[in-house]
């Protein structure tokens, strides 16, 4: 969380007042992992985010303490302490741009490309991911379904699961945001 605020007040002098930020409380987090063995769900409505329109920045954060759903509560626990060891990497966090001079003042849906820094489990990296964005008067609302392959942030599952957690999921993003 005080990551997260250190963020936004990092890219609070970017925004112009008459533009912005555009900011969310409440967004949407899914994952879903599909394994020869089993199917794995889990979600979080507690994404936060800002989108400065000025200069097309943005920061999303989310802690991964607040994922629910899994098919055990031992799957919750073994998420939380092995493989996100939240304890130790308590965020998942997006920052960057959006590619396209979009205008956020205009009514519309757009698809555009976010360029940034994916931080997982400690380990930053460089991502393209393409957002379908709505913008209708002082919301917008930030669509997007992307893939996280676990070896490139360095999440390590043992053999004996194997079979039970794919080495890539299925990440979808809902969010609304509001200035």
């Amino acid at each position: 969380m005080v990551l997260f605020f250190q963020i936004i007040a990092f890219l609070a002098p970017l925004f112009s007042p008459a533009d912005g930020p555009y900011r969310c409380n409440n967004g949407k987090v899914y994952f879903h992992s599909k394994a020869s063995l089993e199917s794995i769900e889990a979600s979080s409505n507690n994404l936060r985010g800002a989108i400065d329109p000025a200069n097309r920045s943005f920061a999303w954060s989310v802690e991964t303490a607040s994922f629910t759903g899994f098919n055990s509560p031992l799957q919750l626990e073994h998420f939380n302490e092995n493989y996100m060891e939240n304890s130790k990497y308590p965020r998942i966090n997006f920052t960057g741009k959006v590619i396209e001079n979009l205008d956020f003042s205009a009514n519309g849906k757009h698809s555009v490309r976010a360029k940034g820094k994916l931080n997982i489990h400690g380990v930053e990296q460089e991502r393209i991911i393409r957002s379908d964005v709505e913008i209708t008067g002082n919301k917008i609302r930030v669509k997007a379904q992307f893939t996280v392959f676990l070896a490139d942030h360095d999440i390590h599952i043992p053999q004996i699961v194997h079979q039970k957690i794919a080495e890539e999921i299925t990440v979808n993003i809902d969010a609304v945001l509001q200035n």
